[in-house]
């Protein structure tokens, strides 16, 4: 696209060829992405550990057995739960969502009762249609952190004194609209997962049958080894980190509009849970073993994408399609509406091919950024409604799914009939908010 869209006229084609391979290889190496790959690993690998330890289990194990009792309230219940802890992590969400799917159905097993066990598949998978409007919202943390968005527009010709140091979680996750759309999303998808469980063959899912007559070898642990193993050697400094958060947030001179909350912020918050819902760091560590797997995708994913972005900036690509944006906003009577729900539309399509809403934030961020100066549109707003189209084509984008169809032993083709109907409900919402606010 670069090389048909914005090649000068008296440039030769090899030589210009030879000059975004340049601007790719300094995309694939910007620093300031590359730590934001970090960023983005730690949500999901201190998400997934939390989701592993013996206190989430048992929380999972006792909702399991109270909200589960029949096929409507398991699907309700899965829905539920898993939009809600989405909401504060998609790592945590991730894992937490398939393990209280599996349950859900050895609890059906168990107990005879009978469900559609690749329904409430889908149900687990939900939490990935809220989460790009949480916390951990890839776009809304970095953009909370000061110097970002300039950062990611250095070297175009824009009016930097309008382009904000920072955009706090104040005017995006807590917004009245986001606030409104997640709300109804906790309503809506929910009482849906329902009404498709009455419309669905139900039948006991025997092969879940759990035997939980385990037989556990414990080597114990000598020497230096008794130091790791000790109930309390990981809570102790959990305790602390925990405390340096408190303190973090309330020094903060953004503390009353949240601007504290950042990437860095939040993976501080979630080590110290981790630590302490682990108690030793013997269990800490083996925990992040299991956990460090699923963010090899982002570690081979992210950099690309930054090449992506290499050239899309620096070859003026990204000024082509944000002019594009503004003229058919211009064509309307509504930019500050249209823009952002063509934003939507597009993210929603980009997120089939760059399935990571940190990575399509990278490849897509510049054009919202420079289209929204260039019509005077709200620039939280439009952020937000690539969060809304990121999240959306999750139903669709089965990249994702792989650790809960590894842990519920579904296969994609079992959940995406299902995930496909809780898109059509999404979307109802989402473009709704969009016009509305």
């Amino acid at each position: 696209m670069a090389m048909v869209f914005t090649k000068p006229v008296e440039t030769a084609s090899i030589q210009y060829l030879k000059q975004l391979t340049i601007w790719w290889n300094d995309g694939l190496w910007n620093a300031s992405l590359l730590a934001f790959t970090v960023q983005m690993m730690l949500i999901l690998v201190l998400g997934h550990m939390l989701a592993l330890s013996k206190p989430v289990e048992r929380i999972i194990d006792k909702a399991t057995s109270i909200l589960c009792k029949s096929a409507g309230s398991a699907v309700f219940s899965v829905t539920l739960l898993t939009i809600i802890v989405a909401w504060f992590n998609w790592g945590l969400a991730l894992i937490f969502g398939a393990i209280f799917a599996r349950k859900a159905g050895e609890f059906a097993a168990n107990n005879n009762i009978p469900i559609n066990y690749p329904l409430i598949g889908a149900c687990g998978y939900s939490g990935l249609m809220v989460w790009h409007g949480g916390l951990s919202g890839s776009s809304l943390a970095k953009v909370a952190e000061p110097g970002h968005l300039r950062n990611l527009v250095e070297g175009k010709t824009l009016d930097f004194e309008r382009i904000p140091d920072a955009i706090s979680f104040s005017e995006t996750v807590f917004s009245q609209m986001n606030i409104t759309i997640s709300v109804l999303l906790l309503i809506a998808l929910p009482l849906f997962m329902v009404l498709l469980s009455k419309r669905n063959k139900l039948e006991v899912p025997f092969h879940l049958v759990r035997n939980d007559a385990k037989a556990e070898i414990i080597e114990k642990p000598e020497g230096a080894e008794r130091l790791d193993n000790f109930r309390f050697s990981a809570a102790i400094p959990g305790l602390l980190i925990i405390l340096a958060v408190i303190l973090i947030a309330l020094n903060s001179r953004g503390s009353t509009n949240l601007s504290f909350i950042t990437p860095n912020w939040i993976n501080l918050t979630f080590l110290g849970l981790v630590l302490i819902a682990h108690g030793s760091i013997s269990k800490f560590l083996s925990a992040g073993d299991q956990a460090i797997s699923g963010a090899s995708g982002i570690l081979l994913q992210f950099p690309l994408y930054f090449g992506i972005m290499g050239v899309m900036s620096s070859s003026g690509l990204v000024s082509e399609i944000a002019d594009q944006f503004v003229v058919w906003s211009r064509l309307s009577n509504d930019p500050g509406t249209i823009f952002p729900v063509l934003t939507f539309i597009s993210a929603s399509f980009i997120n089939l091919f760059v399935p990571s809403g940190g990575g399509q934030w990278a490849v897509q961020g510049p054009i919202i950024i420079e289209g929204a100066l260039n019509l005077g549109v709200s620039i939280p707003k439009s952020i937000l409604a690539l969060a809304y189209g990121d999240q959306l084509t999750n139903m669709l984008q089965p990249f994702w799914a792989l650790p809960l169809l590894a842990i519920t032993g579904l296969k994609a083709r079992d959940i995406l009939p299902y995930s496909f109907l809780l898109m059509l409900v999404g979307l109802v919402i989402f473009m709704l908010g969009l016009y509305l606010f």
